[in-house]
Formats: C-alpha cells, structure tokens, sequence
C-alpha cells in the first residue's frame, strides 16, 4: 500500500451527525437558535462589564475574558457543521481542517487556564477579603489573563505540529463534525505511539494541575462559607458556589475525558455527545451560571437596555420630526 503524507492532501470529509434530511434540518434549527442564544449571552455580558466602571474589578474582567473564549469555542466549529447539516457540504480544506484544530485546542487550553485563575480569585475574595485588593491587582491580574491565553497558545502549537505531521493513507474521512485531535489520530495509518504520549503527558500535567487549583480553591471556600454565621449567606454561598463548581467539573470532566486517553479508545458516536457538552452546552450555560444570575450583572443588563432603547426612541423620534418639517417638493 502506497503512504500518502497528510501535506499532500487537499482536503478531508467530516462525516457529520445525520444522514437524514429530515433529522438534519431540525438539528440545524437546534444548534443555530443555540448558537445564536450563546453568542448573544456572551456579547451581553462583555458589553454590561465594558460600558459600567462599578464591573470594572478583578472576578468581572475574568468573567470578560471567559464570555469571550465561550463566543469564540462554538464559532470554530457550529458554522462549519451548520454548513453541513443545511447544504451537505461536509468538505473542509487541508488547512482549513488544521486552523479549525488549532484555534480549538488553543480556546479550550485557555479556558482550561483561565478556570484555574478563576476559582483562585474567588477564594481569595472569600478567605482573605480584607488583602483582596492588594492582592489581586491590576497588574497581577493582566499577567493571569496574558498567562493563560499564552499558554492555551503554546499548548495547541504543540499539539498541532503534532497531529499534522501524521501521514494518512487509507480514508480522508474525519469522524467527527469538525476536526479534532481524537478522531485525526485514529485516522492516521502512521505510528502514534510518541505523538500520543506526549498528548497524555502534557494534557494530563496542564488540565490535572489546573483542575487541582480549581478544586483546592473551592474545598478552602467551602470551608470558609460552612464558618459564615448567617443562615442566609452560607444558603446564598452555597448555591453560587455548587453552580459554578458544576460547571467547572462539567468542563474539566469532558476535555480531560477527551484529550486525556488513547487514540484506540475513541468511540465516535460517544465523542461527539462529550465534545458537544464543552463545546456547546459549557458556553450557552456560563453565563446564566456565572452572571446572569448576579444582579450586579442583571442591573447593569437592564442599564444598557434602557440606554439602547432611548437612544432608538430619540433617533426615531429626530427622524419624524425631519420629516415632518421638510418643505413640500416644488413643481
């Protein structure tokens, strides 16, 4: 059998989730009112934290910066599955399928950061609310920020190099609806033994070690929450708190289950319900988690909607009355 080398190929088949045109257009209609539901969330988020300086503290720029990873992780990969359910077009370029890989891994590795830097800043704000200040400073917290999304950088750079140096020889057919790390290593006729343990090792050391900051920041909090005196604020602590942490495990769970096995337990149907969950669910669910239900986020979002609607008010009210002034056409 004649190796071909991934470099010489110009494109790959994602094979997608249904065959069905009827099962195809409602799934359309599913993840576009989802996506659109996410993206919308998100940008209300970043625009309720930008316009109000009372947001314009350390746990509310990370929250930004998390609204913006959660637009940019399904805009990589729904428009393209879009595009297949709706025109059959499963085709994806050679370099297109390795962009799409690399700006995936690089926002999920960032977020899987930024999670970490997240669950420090609220232990420091409920364990040691009198140096919170201090401690979380502009400076430091833009060095966490730049951290993580350096790191998510260098992280899918790695990884990358590693999956498209593969050869491919037998199909061009990607099990999944986008492409991915998984399922273009169990396509590969090529040894994977190296490029897997560097996988494992590097996706076990980074999503591990931050999951463990995440976790010990939360088991400290806890602890200080179940010492609070009040009924009220422990009730209040523990739902914010086993919300997130939800949401936490949800995303750790899912990314470590995916990125953290052997290519030879890749399970394509199973794959694609777990990538959904971080990929799609994690980001329509963050903001409801994370800010919505916060009312300064809530009377921030009811400020801009005030806002936007006056100024359409006053726009169309300064139309009408230009056109009602205007001199009437002459013969």
């Amino acid at each position: 059998m004649q190796r071909g080398n991934l470099s010489t190929r110009t494109e790959f088949v994602l094979v997608g989730l249904s065959d069905a045109p009827d099962v195809r257009f409602l799934l359309f209609v599913l993840f576009l009112i989802t996506y659109l539901a996410t993206v919308a969330g998100n940008i209300s988020i970043l625009v309720a934290i930008s316009t109000h300086t009372h947001l314009h503290n350390p746990m509310y720029f990370f929250l930004g910066n998390l609204s913006l990873l959660d637009i940019l992780c399904p805009t990589i990969t729904v428009p393209k599955m879009l595009e297949a359910l709706l025109l059959e077009n499963k085709m994806i370029s050679f370099h297109g399928c390795m962009f799409q890989l690399f700006f995936l891994i690089d926002v999920v590795g960032t977020e899987i950061f930024l999670l970490a830097v997240m669950a420090y800043d609220r232990y420091v704000a409920i364990c040691h609310p009198l140096q919170y200040m201090n401690i979380m400073r502009k400076s430091l917290c833009a060095l966490l920020a730049i951290g993580t999304w350096v790191a998510g950088l260098l992280n899918s750079l790695l990884h990358t190099s590693l999956i498209f140096t593969l050869s491919f020889c037998d199909s061009n057919e990607v099990d999944q609806y986008y492409c991915d790390i998984p399922p273009m290593l169990a396509l590969s006729c090529s040894s994977t033994y190296s490029r897997e343990l560097v996988i494992l090792t590097v996706a076990g050391a980074t999503g591990g070690s931050a999951f463990v900051v995440t976790l010990v920041s939360y088991i400290y909090i806890l602890w200080a929450v179940l010492c609070m005196n009040s009924f009220e604020s422990r009730r209040k602590a523990f739902s914010t708190c086993g919300s997130h942490l939800t949401a936490v495990c949800l995303f750790y769970g899912t990314t470590i289950c995916t990125y953290a096995r052997p290519s030879s337990t890749y399970l394509p149907n199973q794959d694609r319900i777990v990538s959904m969950l971080y990929g799609i669910l994690t980001p329509l669910l963050n903001p409801i988690i994370y800010s919505l239900r916060n009312k300064e986020i809530k009377c921030a979002l009811r400020r801009v909607i005030t806002q936007v609607r006056t100024a359409l008010t006053r726009q169309k009210h300064h139309s009408w009355s230009l056109t009602s002034s205007g001199a009437p056409p002459t013969g």
